[in-house]
């Protein structure tokens, strides 16, 4: 969509609002009428259930199902629940078959039953196979529709083969070539094809193949998928046998998705399924309020080591004036390490055997950030107050910023190793760690250096 066209977009929305409350259906089809189906996914984002379900009905066939298809699967569920069941079958029947697993995945289990009853059998088959995968492997997101080859075929054959699927294959830029088991052996384009004279052999022209196992993580797959610059990834079972094909579009549909989820649980919340104006109240309070309430009871732990400290405070209340320098401070850096190695994770950049060479890392890091802020630190506290309260905020400084990173850059890492998702241990639970051991550190080189 070009930059031109989101204004316009943008100035029709109130029309169609009003038409859509007076009912104006007349009005509301010539207000449709001049976008595509691509250019009207925000519209859609921005109505209620009600709404999507008037205005799609006034969509031709083809219209409706290209506007179908480019939605969100949560939106598309929203969408089914407006619909009549002849609708809803139509719908259903003419996705791919890994998007229907997308819109299983997002409708009452009620209503997905309903769904796979109403599929031909041949296509219920072909769903229910991809649904016997587990639930985040790759085999749930490729797609079972495809060309292939063998390596005792010639260009020729194979481009037969190639027209013989255009109209039901979902990729034919890439071909995998299989044996006389269906064992993948290799892989040939369609570029390659086109540019081969047509009596040469498969086998001559063809290169190793990139393959991933059907029972691996999505994620793991569309990664390599995306790193490789592949159009398509093989996807095989355990014995190198070829069941489907992850294309580009879906790897990185599913890096998208993985990709938000880790952005809303850095900042302490639950990912949200729909785009942010269709999503209930309750539903944007339910993703933030179980979070809240974990790092509010973790907060605690920084009262307490006030209270611990309060006669030390009394003291030398100055020291009162640095503690949300300092914990923010050690709170930031402790959530640069955490960010920095979570997506070194994401990427295949480190594995959880690596925690010793990222911790060696994260301190010699850590140890630089510290000594450059507590120089700067020990200048200012010694200019405006003492030397001895330069030296407490200097080498608490220090202390801080080496412990955050080390924390920050290990927290992910045992996440893995325990199969949690190491962005639930990152900034948020990192922060209020960092918080109250930051506090310990600063009132323990309080009381040494002081003298208190």
């Amino acid at each position: 969509m070009t930059t031109q066209q989101i204004p316009i977009i943008e100035a029709s929305f109130d029309g169609i609002l009003q038409h859509l409350a007076a009912g104006d259906l007349p009005a509301l089809t010539r207000d449709l009428a001049p976008f595509s189906a691509t250019e009207l996914v925000p519209l859609f984002e921005r109505l209620d259930l009600r709404q999507r379900a008037v205005l799609f009905r006034l969509l031709s066939k083809q219209r409706a199902m290209e506007l179908f298809e480019a939605l969100p699967p949560s939106l598309q569920g929203d969408l089914l629940a407006g619909l009549q069941n002849t609708e809803v079958s139509r719908l259903f029947t003419e996705l791919d078959p890994d998007d229907r697993l997308w819109l299983l995945d997002e409708v009452p289990s009620v209503l997905a039953t309903q769904m796979l009853r109403g599929l031909p059998e041949q296509d219920r088959l072909q769903t229910a196979e991809l649904l016997g995968y587990p639930q985040g492997s790759v085999g749930r997101r490729m797609t079972p529709e495809y060309v292939s080859t063998r390596a005792s075929l010639t260009v020729a054959e194979t481009l037969e083969r190639v027209r013989a699927h255009l109209s039901d294959a979902e990729t034919v830029y890439t071909i995998p070539v299989l044996d006389g088991t269906r064992v993948v052996v290799g892989i040939i384009s369609l570029r390659e094809l086109l540019a081969a004279s047509p009596d040469d052999f498969v086998a001559d022209l063809m290169q190793p193949a990139h393959t991933a196992v059907a029972t691996e993580s999505d994620e793991y797959a569309a990664r390599r998928c995306a790193d490789l610059s592949l159009l398509a990834l093989p996807i095989v079972d355990s014995e190198e046998r070829l069941v489907g094909m992850l294309t580009i579009d879906d790897a990185i549909r599913i890096i998208e998705h993985v990709e938000n989820e880790d952005a809303a649980r850095q900042g302490g919340s639950e990912p949200l399924r729909r785009p942010y104006l269709s999503t209930p109240v309750r539903t944007l309070v339910r993703s933030r309020v179980v979070w809240l309430l974990v790092l509010a009871v973790g907060a605690t732990l920084t009262v307490q080591v006030l209270e611990i400290f309060e006669a030390t405070i009394e003291q030398v209340t100055v020291l009162a004036l640095f503690v949300p320098l300092l914990i923010g401070t050690g709170g930031n850096t402790g959530n640069q390490a955490a960010t920095t190695v979570t997506r070194a994770l994401a990427l295949g950049d480190v594995r959880p055997r690596d925690i010793l060479r990222v911790l060696a890392r994260e301190f010699r890091t850590g140890a630089l950030l510290g000594l450059l802020l507590g120089s700067l630190g020990f200048g200012i506290a010694w200019a405006f107050y003492s030397v001895q309260i330069g030296m407490v905020i200097g080498l608490t400084l220090l202390a801080v910023c080496t412990v955050a990173a080390v924390v920050g850059g290990c927290m992910p890492l045992l996440a893995r190793t325990v199969r949690v998702d190491p962005a639930v241990f990152s900034n948020p639970f990192i922060s209020t760690f960092v918080d109250a051991t930051g506090l310990l550190v600063y009132f323990g080189i309080a009381s040494a250096v002081l003298g208190l």
